[in-house]
């Protein structure tokens, strides 16, 4: 599959978070080097407070360096339930990659994801052509 294809997967796993009118409801994949799965995630997946890329990168065994972290809506550079936002957790874990759909709006908080992770040698990809597959399941905020 391609950068559209695994994104598009992202996307689609969103639909799969219960409904909040406090956060956004966002998909994640984590792929590794060989190009294929790691492991999945989705907004609120075990917990209310769960993102997408953590619940992922949770379910990732050691060792992503290299692997690509598809993520529906830019990783979060700012993060009140948790002490380390995404962007942080995926620099943590050796990931090189970003690809997401959609740039968090100011909603809840400033989106500097892809600041963060760009800082830190993280390549960053932006699929616009998705963007608004990512905006479906948060209608409901926008």
């Amino acid at each position: 599959m391609d950068d559209l294809g695994w994104l598009a997967l992202a996307c689609d796993l969103a639909a799969l978070c219960p409904p909040s009118r406090t956060a956004f409801s966002v998909g994640a994949v984590v792929v590794g080097a060989d190009g294929r799965e790691i492991s999945r995630g989705h907004s609120r997946d075990h917990d209310p407070n769960d993102h997408a890329e953590e619940a992922a990168l949770a379910r990732a065994a050691a060792g992503l360096t290299g692997a690509t972290v598809y993520s529906s809506l830019e990783p979060c550079g700012r993060r009140a339930s948790r002490p380390r936002p995404c962007a942080e957790l995926i620099v943590a874990s050796g990931a090189r990659r970003v690809v997401f759909a959609w740039r968090e709006p100011a909603l809840f908080a400033a989106g500097t994801g892809a600041e963060i992770l760009a800082a830190a040698g993280v390549e960053v990809v932006e699929l616009p052509e998705l963007a608004d597959r990512a905006r479906r399941p948060n209608a409901h905020l926008l």
